[in-house]
């Protein structure tokens, strides 16, 4: 993402690192046999924050560098590559 700017930068990575922590507090929660549903919970709490990290990449990648490429008269080829990962992110 070589468009991006400090800001939105330090959110990814303030929002990285507490997935992070939740994700070892999942770990924790496994070795300590805790409650299933406790721990499903969440894992569902950790997948809506890694999607909204995604969303936040890919306004930006639109934004940013679909943008440029369509100035640039190199359009077709980005919005390609942007449906790509849509479809992936989506599945």
């Amino acid at each position: 993402m070589p468009h991006s700017n400090p800001r939105r930068k330090k959110n990814l990575l303030l929002r990285l690192g507490r997935i992070e922590g939740q994700i070892r507090g999942i770990t924790r929660m496994v070795e300590e046999d805790q409650y299933c549903v406790d721990i499903l919970n969440q894992i569902s709490a950790v997948r809506s924050a890694l999607n909204s990290v995604g969303q936040i990449l890919l306004e930006g990648h639109i934004r940013g560098c679909v943008t440029n490429a369509i100035k640039t008269d190199q359009g077709d080829e980005s919005i390609d590559e942007l449906l790509q990962v849509i479809r992936k992110y989506t599945l």
